[in-house]
């Protein structure tokens, strides 16, 4: 692993830990963190291997990106206060977080060491995955879609909080006796 790709793991994990104030959704709480995996997606996914069972790794470990997304997302307290959408991660989320990126962040590790790397090329070779490269687009994919559907499920549900708050604000005030 370079140093940048230690510079990038640990800045997602500590976007995630940060969150555990109480902050605005604003702007650059979505984009820092989705800037961040663009950045990464740009500079690893230089090639995708399709052959053998390449797609159907990439494709489980985008799925448990997901999964692990939607339920970090939901995990994350939001709340309308004042007229802005604030976000806090629960420890729930903050830990399935962690959980993620320790995962990833050990399994480049450990894939570098001599005794990691024959455990993962006999497992490669017995289950037709075809090249390093499948394993860093599984892993990549993993953290793409993690990013984006927490991002996007604090977003919806800040939204829909924010619609909440506009429609009960513009709802009129019921007068007894008066007509509707």
């Amino acid at each position: 692993m370079t140093t940048t790709d230690w510079f990038i793991d640990i800045a997602l994990l500590l976007i995630v830990l940060r969150q555990l104030r109480e902050e605005r959704l604003t702007t650059r709480t979505i984009l820092l963190p989705l800037g961040m995996i663009t950045w990464a997606a740009g500079n690893y996914l230089t090639d995708i291997p399709t052959a053998g069972n390449d797609v159907p790794l990439a494709v489980i470990f985008a799925a448990t990106g997901v999964a692990f997304g939607l339920a970090g997302g939901l995990l994350t307290r939001v709340r309308h206060a004042d007229g802005h959408v604030l976000i806090k991660a629960s420890r729930g989320a903050a830990a399935l977080w962690i959980i993620s990126m320790g995962f990833r962040l050990g399994f480049a590790v450990w894939s570098t060491h001599s005794s990691g790397a024959a455990h993962l090329t006999s497992f490669s070779a017995a289950h037709d995955i075809t090249s390093a490269q499948a394993w860093v687009v599984a892993l990549l994919l993993m953290a793409v879609g993690e990013v984006v559907v927490r991002l996007g499920t604090i977003v919806v549900r800040g939204q829909l909080l924010q619609a909440r708050s506009d429609r009960d604000a513009n709802k009129p005030a019921h007068r007894p006796g008066a007509y509707v």
